[in-house]
């Protein structure tokens, strides 16, 4: 499963989990992150949402490659590189969540997920750099919780992780871990990157390459 030498991988994220989940998939990988404006993207439907999402980071960074002489050296090389961007957003009662952006909030998504559950819909998107083919698919899990105590979402706050993530919703921290009830679908899934979908997009783009 790790990458040969002839197969340079770029993650586009941000994302500490979404590194982490590839670093596990056996993968060597350079990182760089999209910087765009989320909220200028609509989309009704979350599937369709975060497929466009995931497409618009890979255009911004496929940009920047090219501003800063990255693309020229990749064109010039005799590697294969994949761009791989995502994007995830949390759906509770059929409304779209996406990262909190205040107390209040973070507050009201963690709340409404006590005693209930949530969906997660992710989008992964593999871009082979030199020839612009794009390869992408979504996944959907869902979080069953137990009651969650306020004085857990006050330290989720207080901490701030919770800004960062889709609806909040940090299925793996050591003080939610325990209040999941269950989950239907795959942790790595819920976490934002499906290793599933990412290898085999990465193997499909590979084969077409």
């Amino acid at each position: 499963m790790a990458a040969s030498s002839a197969l340079r991988l770029i993650l586009g994220s941000s994302s500490a989990s979404r590194r982490q989940i590839l670093s596990e998939m056996g993968y060597q990988f350079t990182l760089l992150s999209a910087d765009i404006d989320e909220k200028e993207i609509r989309m009704e439907k979350p599937e369709e949402l975060v497929v466009a999402l995931a497409h618009a980071k890979a255009d911004a960074i496929l940009e920047k490659m090219t501003k800063n002489g990255m693309m020229q050296e990749i064109v010039d090389s005799q590697e294969t590189t994949l761009l791989i961007t995502a994007d995830q957003v949390v759906v509770h009662d059929g409304v779209i969540r996406e990262k909190p952006t205040t107390p209040e909030e973070a507050r009201k998504f963690i709340q409404g997920y006590s005693q209930s559950h949530a969906a997660t819909i992710g989008s992964v998107l593999v871009t082979d750099v030199k020839n612009g083919s794009r390869r992408g698919g979504w996944d959907k899990s869902e979080v069953y919780f137990h009651k969650i105590p306020d004085e857990v979402i006050d330290s989720l706050i207080e901490e701030g992780n919770v800004f960062y993530v889709a609806g909040g919703l940090l299925v793996e921290h050591p003080l939610t871990s325990p209040l999941v009830e269950s989950i239907v679908g795959t942790m790595d899934s819920v976490m934002g990157l499906p290793k599933a979908l990412t290898e085999k997009l990465i193997k499909d783009s590979l084969q077409e390459s």
